[in-house]
């Protein structure tokens, strides 16, 4: 496994990080969430993603009861606030009240002392930008938030973020976390360039776009049963890449997978690997032997040749010149 570090802190976190959103005590039992967390801890994965909306908490719950007992030192957890649970006014957002109050339910159903990296979910034009910070500097200065970051932010917010907690002397953000792959490439229009001057790593989500980079998805084929993409309820934010266009690009980036011993899907973690700025590709995983997969892909080399070949394809010139 292979480490990088988070933003501009000394920390390392592992490449290839465990998510929940869908998993975790949602579709898994806790005995399979717990298996698939060892697992992945043998594989030398230490970042082990949540959030408190994920499954209206019961997704922090099952990770919290499949690390129990393991070394805290050797773990490196992350959760989110913003969402509500209720139609409670205060039950949302990023006013000092929510984070307190979130930061304390996220602790009890980890069943932790301290989170290594809190993140804001979202960004909250209701709440004054201080007031979030210094409410987060105060868990940090208490002990029970070591690193915090961000998710889904804007440049122009993450830098209104940063300037605000240098200028009151808070603990400054890591890292943030947007969703990035082959096909949905946003922020490398400004956001990387801002945390690369700021110094915040990124940590990916859906970096297989939500499962359609792995290849097992054919154009013009039906979905497979039991997949992502035969569930209603998981597939509503596959549409955009569930085009044949799509599908025939990827089966092209598969064979190119292929001549560096490589699945699709490892070489899709690798592409988002390749960029500097990405501290860790966070993935789901329903079995152990999908984050064994996955796991491997943290050590993938790849020519930056055949990177070049993967960006005539995904722009639609993949012939030869």
């Amino acid at each position: 496994m292979q480490y990088r570090r988070l933003g501009r802190s000394g920390v390392r976190v592992s490449a290839v990080s465990l998510g929940g959103w869908l998993t975790h005590g949602r579709t898994l039992e806790d005995n399979e969430t717990t298996s698939i967390v060892r697992r992945a801890f043998e594989l030398g994965i230490n970042f082990f993603d949540s959030a408190d909306v994920y499954n209206l908490g019961e997704a922090e719950k099952a990770l919290g009861l499949a690390v129990k007992g393991m070394r805290r030192e050797d773990l490196f957890l992350a959760t989110k606030c913003f969402f509500p649970f209720t139609d409670a006014p205060n039950d949302r957002g990023l006013n000092r009240k929510h984070i307190v109050e979130s930061v304390e339910n996220s602790l009890r159903r980890l069943g932790t002392d301290y989170i290594d990296l809190f993140q804001f979910h979202r960004f909250d034009p209701d709440t004054p930008v201080e007031e979030t910070v210094r409410a987060v500097d105060d868990c940090v200065r208490q002990g029970k938030i070591i690193y915090w970051g961000t998710s889904c932010w804007s440049a122009a917010q993450i830098t209104d973020m940063v300037h605000t907690a240098f200028d009151w002397r808070c603990t400054l953000p890591v890292s943030n976390q947007p969703p990035y792959n082959m096909f949905q490439r946003d922020i490398e229009r400004d956001v990387i360039s801002t945390c690369e001057q700021k110094g915040l790593s990124q940590v990916v989500f859906s970096p297989l776009a939500q499962g359609v980079l792995t290849g097992k998805y054919k154009p013009g084929h039906q979905f497979p049963e039991g997949s992502r993409a035969a569930d209603e309820k998981s597939n509503q934010f596959m549409g955009r890449y569930m085009t044949d266009e799509a599908l025939t690009k990827v089966a092209a980036i598969g064979e190119i997978a292929k001549e560096f011993g490589l699945t699709t899907g490892q070489f899709a973690l690798a592409w988002c690997l390749r960029q500097p700025n990405v501290a860790s590709v966070i993935v789901g995983a329903t079995k152990t032997s999908q984050i064994e997969e996955n796991a491997a892909a943290a050590d993938a080399v790849v020519s930056d040749e055949a990177w070049g070949r993967v960006e005539q394809i995904l722009s639609g010139d993949d012939h030869d010149e």
